[in-house]
């Protein structure tokens, strides 16, 4: 099975580094995308943190469209409770319109921060629909469909561009699969993020199985996952480090993902609500070129899957670079599809 390459940056800033410098990385790894041919580049939003730059994937999307040539520029993604779907739609059609063809709109379920960001970025708004129905209301807006009965008829995201942005849902658990099947769109399963194999394989199946198929489209998943090549295996797992994902289960249901104990204890200090917390191993795809190789044509086999979203947090980032320039060499081999 040819498989295809895309890449997600989160801007991450590290220490003794300004975000100047991080968004410039975010520049460089794009433009290294595009020449190694990767199909889309995606940056991401989070909020309230000093380890990551990304809070405006709109505003850095626009920067990254003048900055390249061919390349998909989009979201991964846009959290969509903080927003009107109105003023999404408008941002992304002003993206679409500047680069026909090559925009991409992502949109997550996930807060993207701390309860106090939430809190921020909610402020003044009343009782907010599900994310189904916000979800279902940007597509609307994105391609002009409003109905007749619609209590905004005749309402326009405008500018109405020539190809709409092409929407993905985001998300890393069978429900939200359950969701794009059911609204008949892509979906992204974030593995990097879920950290467990078998509920993306889990979430595959239900998104195909449950795929709505009456607008005339078929179903379109793509994995998000963590990805180091190096030169050897000894360098791979060093530039992983031991890093540890921290889950808080909160009393209402509701689950969440943080890179440190120290973000999870912040999340909990923020929130009223009563927690647990667990501690998992990331999921990461590592090793040599060959190695790497070999896993990601394994999960291709398994899940069907031809296109793979690669996150790459590592420093030095002159590593970083070269890890995506390995993993390029890697699937050299492989039909030609598998890298473009």
């Amino acid at each position: 099975m040819a498989i295809t390459i895309s890449v997600l940056d989160q801007s991450p800033i590290y220490p003794g580094e300004t975000p100047e410098e991080a968004f410039q990385h975010t520049v460089q790894l794009a433009q290294l995308s595009e020449r190694l041919g990767f199909r889309r580049f995606w940056v991401s939003e989070h909020h309230d943190s000093e380890q990551v730059a990304g809070s405006s994937p709109e505003v850095l999307i626009s920067h990254l469209l003048a900055k390249t040539e061919s390349i998909r520029i989009g979201s991964g993604g846009i959290m969509l409770q903080h927003y009107s779907p109105y003023k999404v739609a408008e941002n992304f059609n002003v993206l679409a319109a500047l680069a026909p063809g090559r925009v991409d709109l992502g949109v997550g379920r996930a807060p993207g921060g701390l309860p106090r960001s939430t809190q921020a970025l909610q402020q003044g708004g009343g009782e907010a629909p599900s994310l189904t129905d916000k979800i279902i209301e940007l597509e609307k807006y994105v391609h002009n469909r409003l109905e007749e009965d619609h209590p905004l008829t005749g309402l326009k995201a405008g500018p109405l561009p020539g190809t709409p942005p092409q929407l993905y849902v985001l998300g890393a658990s069978v429900a939200s699969a359950e969701i794009a099947a059911e609204l008949g769109l892509p979906y992204v399963f974030s593995l990097f993020i879920g950290g467990d194999q078998a509920v993306a394989l889990e979430a595959v199946r239900a998104y195909r199985s449950g795929f709505n198929t009456s607008s005339g489209k078929e179903p379109q998943v793509i994995i998000a996952l963590a990805v180091i090549v190096a030169d050897t295996e000894e360098e791979a797992k060093e530039l992983g480090g031991a890093h540890k994902l921290i889950r808080i289960h909160l009393a209402s249901g509701k689950k969440l993902t943080v890179a440190t104990r120290e973000q999870a204890e912040e999340f909990t200090r923020q929130s009223t609500e009563p927690y647990t917390l667990e501690e998992r191993e990331p999921e990461v795809t590592k090793g040599t070129k060959e190695s790497v190789r070999g896993q990601l044509q394994a999960l291709a086999d398994a899940s069907g899957v031809e296109e793979f979203i690669v996150t790459t947090n590592v420093q030095p980032f002159d590593k970083r670079l070269r890890s995506f320039e390995l993993l390029a060499e890697a699937l050299a081999g492989v039909p030609a599809e598998a890298s473009s």
